[in-house]
C-alpha cells in the first residue's frame, strides 16, 4: 500500500526545495522532498572554484541542513512515475501517492554521447566544471599551464546555464595575462551555435573580451570525441561536416545533457522528446495532459534558457498555481521566459545577461544595460547571490 501525502516534490535540489518552502509558507503542510543525495550544492559558484575565485567548501552544505522547515526529506532515488495512477516508485521499492506532484530531478550529464570525453576529463590533462569533484582540478590545470593550448568546449542542446560553459575560460584568461603568460597560450572555445552566445546585446560586449584576451572563438563546431592519452579533441563543423582534430595541453569540456533516464521512461516527456523534458504549459508550468503533475527548472520542457534566475521565477509562478488548482480556483500566475546568466569575463568583473525566451534583452530595472560588463555585478553574483541562495531561496523566501 503506498504512502500518501498532499505534495510530493521530485529532486531536492534548488527548484525542489525552493518551491517546497514557498509552497510551506502558503499554507500546504503536507509536503514531502524526495532527494537522494546527502550533500546540497550551489551550482553557480562551481565556475568560480574552476577560476580561482572561490573554494570548493562555500558551494556545499549537508541537504539535511537545507530542508525548509516542516517538510519531509526522503532520502531515497526515483525509479519510476505513474501519472494514470498518481503514484512515485522509489529504488528501495516503496510507493508514493500524490494529491499533487511537482517533478524536477534535473538533468543528467550524459559523457558516453561523445567517445573519449569521460576518459579524457578524468585524465591528468582534462576536468569539467560543470561536475563539483572536478572543478577545483580545472582550476589547478589553469594555474598550472604557462605555455601551450587550452580548449574548452560547450555541446548543443539544452544544458544548465550555457553561458556558464564560458566563465571558467575568462577567469583563466585573466589569470594568465596577469602572470604574463597568456600570449604563449592558445585559447580554443568551441561553441555550437552561430555566436558567442545568442543574445545581440550580450555577443557584442563577450566578443569584446575575446578579443581583448585572443581567444580563438570556433562557432558552428562541436567536440565529437576525444582522445586522451594522445590529448587530441575531434571537433565537427556543423554547417559543412568536416572534422578537425585539435591537439591541447588543458581541456575543460561540458558534457552533453538530457534529462534522467527513468524520467525518459514515463509519460510525461512529450512523445517523441528525446531529451526527456516533462511536458508543461510553458506559461503555467502544469502538465498539458497530467494536471496532477507541475515541473519546473532544467527537466521541465519550457522554451527559455535553462539556468537559476530562470528557476526563481518559475518557482514563484508554479507554487502560486499548485495552491489556486488546490483549492479548485483558476490559474492566477504566469511565466514571462526570464532567464539570467552571468559571464565572469574578468577576475573581477561581470556581463550580467537577463533575456527572454526569444533571447531578448529583458533586465530587470527597465532601461538598465545589464549586459555592460561591471564590477558591481560581480560583487552581487559572486558575493550576494550566494548568501541569498542559502538563506532566502531555498526557504521559499525569494
Amino acid at each position: 500500500m503506498a504512502t500518501g501525502y498532499e505534495v510530493v516534490v521530485v529532486g531536492g535540489g534548488n527548484a525542489g526545495l525552493s518551491v517546497a518552502g514557498r509552497l510551506h509558507r502558503s499554507g500546504v503542510k503536507d509536503i514531502a522532498v524526495i532527494e537522494p543525495r546527502e550533500h546540497h550544492l550551489y551550482q553557480p559558484l562551481f565556475s568560480h572554484i574552476a577560476g580561482g575565485r572561490a573554494k570548493p567548501r562555500m558551494a556545499t552544505r549537508p541537504q539535511k541542513s537545507v530542508m525548509p522547515r516542516g517538510v519531509t526529506w526522503i532520502r531515497d532515488a526515483v525509479t519510476g512515475i505513474s501519472a494514470e495512477t498518481d503514484t512515485v516508485t522509489l529504488k528501495s521499492g516503496t510507493q508514493l501517492s500524490y494529491q499533487q506532484l511537482v517533478v524536477c530531478p534535473g538533468l543528467q550529464y550524459d559523457w558516453d554521447s561523445i567517445p573519449g570525453l569521460f576518459n579524457a576529463v578524468h585524465s591528468p590533462h582534462g576536468a569539467s566544471h560543470y561536475e563539483f569533484d572536478l572543478a577545483a582540478k580545472a582550476w589547478d590545470l589553469f594555474n598550472g599551464l604557462t605555455s601551450g593550448t587550452a580548449v574548452f568546449t560547450m555541446p548543443s542542446g539544452p544544458i544548465k546555464c550555457g553561458g556558464a560553459a564560458q566563465k571558467p575560460m575568462y577567469l583563466a584568461c585573466d589569470f594568465w595575462k596577469k602572470q604574463g603568460v597568456l600570449d604563449r597560450i592558445r585559447v580554443v572555445m568551441v561553441q555550437p551555435y552561430p555566436t558567442v552566445f545568442g543574445v545581440a546585446e550580450v555577443d557584442r560586449e563577450l566578443e569584446r573580451k575575446i578579443a581583448e584576451y585572443g581567444i580563438e572563438l570556433w562557432t558552428d563546431s562541436e567536440l565529437v570525441a576525444v582522445d586522451a592519452a594522445d590529448r587530441k579533441a575531434a571537433v565537427r563543423n556543423l554547417e559543412t561536416g568536416n572534422s578537425e582534430e585539435l591537439s591541447y595541453d588543458v581541456l575543460n569540456a561540458v558534457p552533453p545533457q538530457t534529462a534522467p533516464d527513468w524520467l525518459k521512461t514515463t509519460s510525461l516527456p512529450a512523445p517523441g522528446d528525446g531529451h526527456g523534458f516533462v511536458e508543461v504549459d510553458t506559461r503555467t508550468l502544469r502538465h498539458t495532459r497530467f494536471p496532477k503533475v507541475w515541473s519546473l527548472g532544467d527537466a521541465a520542457g519550457t522554451t527559455n534558457s535553462k539556468s537559476g534566475g530562470a528557476l526563481r521565477k518559475q518557482t514563484k509562478v508554479l507554487a502560486e498555481n499548485l495552491v489556486a488548482a488546490m483549492k479548485g480556483n483558476a490559474l492566477p500566475a504566469a511565466y514571462n521566459g526570464y532567464s539570467v546568466c552571468p559571464f565572469t569575463v574578468s577576475r573581477n568583473t561581470v556581463v550580467f545577461a537577463e533575456f527572454d525566451d526569444h533571447y531578448q534583452v529583458m533586465p530587470t530595472i527597465p532601461r538598465v544595460p545589464t549586459w555592460k560588463e561591471s564590477r558591481l555585478s560581480w560583487f552581487v553574483d559572486r558575493d550576494v547571490f550566494p548568501q541569498i541562495y542559502w538563506h532566502l531561496i531555498l526557504k521559499g523566501r525569494a
